[in-house]
């Protein structure tokens, strides 16, 4: 299961994953309808791999819920985020027994069933998927050799004489009409 690249932007309905990234945001394709829109530095931008539930200990990353969740409903579709507040706290407390229910609201646990199932839906929870990334071989980064240390000479900076003041300055004088 991974969720890197995943992403959720606040003010747009569901799930988005980075194409691309550019000078002043991404590039970001919907994983509901495959459109690409771009999502500026001024959107509030949430990746999932970062978001976390709280429980009554630490905080769970949303992650190792999913895997809860996944686990329960053995790889299918869990209940549509759309049923009644009580059945859906029913059902989070079954799958995700830990979680705070003062701190973790309805509307929290919606959000999560609907990206549960949108991330089933499009096959992004296999653990198939984790095995074939875990198989490959890390790449090592290249060790980069040691710059050599080297000894610059400084130009030495003469004093320069104002005609009108006649005060001895350093370094750039402004010149032209500002």
């Amino acid at each position: 299961m991974d969720l890197s690249g995943i992403i959720s932007i606040a003010g747009m309905s569901g799930l988005y994953k980075v194409v691309a990234q550019t000078k002043n945001g991404l590039i970001v394709e919907s994983l509901v309808d495959k459109k690409r829109v771009p999502a500026y530095s001024t959107h509030r931008v949430s990746a999932l791999e970062d978001v976390s539930i709280y429980s009554t200990g630490d905080d769970v990353p949303l992650k190792e819920v999913f895997q809860k969740i996944y686990d329960k409903e053995k790889g299918k579709a869990c209940i549509d985020h759309k049923s009644a507040d009580a059945e859906l706290r029913k059902y989070f407390k079954a799958a995700f027994a830990e979680y705070d229910e003062d701190r973790v609201y309805t509307s929290d646990i919606k959000k999560v069933l609907m990206w549960y199932n949108l991330l089933q839906k499009e096959g992004l929870l296999d653990k198939k998927e984790e095995a074939k990334s875990e198989d490959k071989p890390k790449v090592k980064a290249a060790a980069e050799p040691k710059a050599k240390a080297t000894t610059a000479k400084v130009k030495e900076v003469k004093p320069v004489k104002t005609a009108s003041a006649k005060v001895k300055t350093q370094g750039v004088r402004k010149t032209g009409a500002a």
